[in-house]
């Protein structure tokens, strides 16, 4: 099974991670919400498959493009 990273299209501050590692997520189910400019703006999963881990953590502030997480499908 292939590893997919998953990436955010905004930079901002994780504000939730409504997902473990090792749970599963469906295909366009929210992995992340990042806060950019007052607004929560959800990062979903291409894929259905597993939660791999997690690269960020709560409050944590990230870049554009940057991997936030790793699923395998």
């Amino acid at each position: 099974m292939p590893d997919i990273k998953i990436v955010t299209e905004v930079a901002g501050r994780v504000c939730a991670l409504p997902v473990e590692v090792g749970g599963s997520v469906a295909d366009g189910e929210e992995i992340a919400f990042v806060e950019a400019m007052k607004m929560e703006i959800p990062v979903p999963s291409p894929k259905a498959g597993t939660v791999k881990s997690l690269l960020v953590v709560v409050d944590e502030v990230v870049a554009e493009g940057q991997a936030i997480a790793i699923i395998e499908s």
